[in-house]
């Protein structure tokens, strides 16, 4: 993971990333990301059409297939 740019002492993108993410699972519950996770599957459900989970759906599905067969 990128460290702290010692010569401005910003934070990398990275690290923010990881820090926001902790910081708000310790904030809320299950039922918190359960309820946003439905909520972004219903807008996703409404921009999108049929075709676009087909096409997501076979890359994953060939992704997965590379990935056995490289274990």
């Amino acid at each position: 993971m990128a460290t702290n740019n010692e010569k401005n002492n910003k934070m990398s993108l990275e690290e923010a990333g990881k820090k926001g993410g902790e910081t708000t699972a310790k904030e809320h519950d299950k039922e918190f990301f359960q309820d946003i996770g439905k909520k972004g599957g219903k807008t996703t459900a409404k921009n999108h059409d049929q075709e676009f989970y087909e096409d997501i759906g076979q890359k994953g599905g060939e992704k997965r297939a590379q990935q056995r067969k490289n274990d």
